[in-house]
């Protein structure tokens, strides 16, 4: 049976999910991915989702981030039930308040380090000129602001994933979802991205939620979220350095 949900003592959670169940089927077949999960973030918050593959990590982060609808339970954004909108309201709630880094940062390589930051507020309507100084600022934060006009090809990996962080945080969003955002990153350059990404997410108040394998950046979480076979089968406080020694 899945722990309870830890209590948050401060301002109410930037997101919630409560007893939320997905299935995937194939003909006849049913195969149950999520299982009565249940988690809260609160601002500030950096918690992570690990587990062995297949255990429904991504798919409990497409939920939360309302690109996946579950099959039961709600998920609530700052109180908003997020599948009781429609789906261009949903589309709204997503781009004025999620972020989300991505594994292989999904930059567009015809575009400039700045203009690859500036493209969530560009759709968003934001003004070049507005866009672009709250990129410039984005790109200092991430220690890249020398490299505003390189294209992704004359960075690091390393740096791709900076400008991809520095992108997600381009709209000021409330929630931060990240899958693997170290998977492709050496040692240090991943404990880099991380410590600069709770850096940020913690100084501005973001919630963060990190599905990751990489225990080498297990310091960063407040709390690790264990999933297997579809269920949280425990919760580490403060971070942890190394995987429990049993679940179930």
């Amino acid at each position: 049976m899945q722990d309870p949900v830890p209590q948050h003592d401060g301002p109410p959670p930037v997101v919630e999910a409560q007893d939320v169940h997905k299935a995937y089927r194939r003909g006849n077949t049913r195969t149950a991915v999520l299982e009565g999960i249940d988690l809260c973030v609160g601002p500030g918050e950096c918690v992570y989702l690990a587990g062995p593959s297949g255990s429904g990590k991504t798919t409990l982060l497409s939920i939360l981030g309302g690109i996946l609808s579950p099959d039961a339970g709600r998920v609530c954004v700052r109180g908003d039930d997020l599948w009781a909108l429609s789906s261009p309201q949903r589309a709204v709630l997503r781009r004025s308040r999620f972020g989300f880094v991505f594994q292989r940062f999904h930059l567009i390589r015809g575009l400039s380090a700045i203009n690859n930051v500036c493209v969530p507020l560009t759709l968003a309507g934001v003004s070049r000129r507005a866009a672009h100084r709250r990129g410039r600022v984005l790109l200092e934060a991430v220690g890249l602001s020398q490299y505003a006009h390189a294209h992704p090809n004359r960075l690091s990996v390393g740096q791709c994933q900076r400008v991809a962080l520095a992108r997600a945080l381009a709209g000021d969003p409330e929630l931060i979802l990240a899958d693997e955002p170290t998977a492709s990153l050496d040692a240090a350059n991943g404990r880099a991205v991380m410590e600069l990404f709770r850096q940020l997410t913690t100084d501005e108040g973001k919630a963060a939620v990190v599905v990751t394998h990489d225990q080498r950046i297990f310091d960063f979480a407040d709390r690790i979220f264990w999933l297997e076979n579809g269920r949280i089968v425990e919760t580490q406080e403060s971070g942890g350095s190394s995987a429990p020694a049993t679940v179930g």
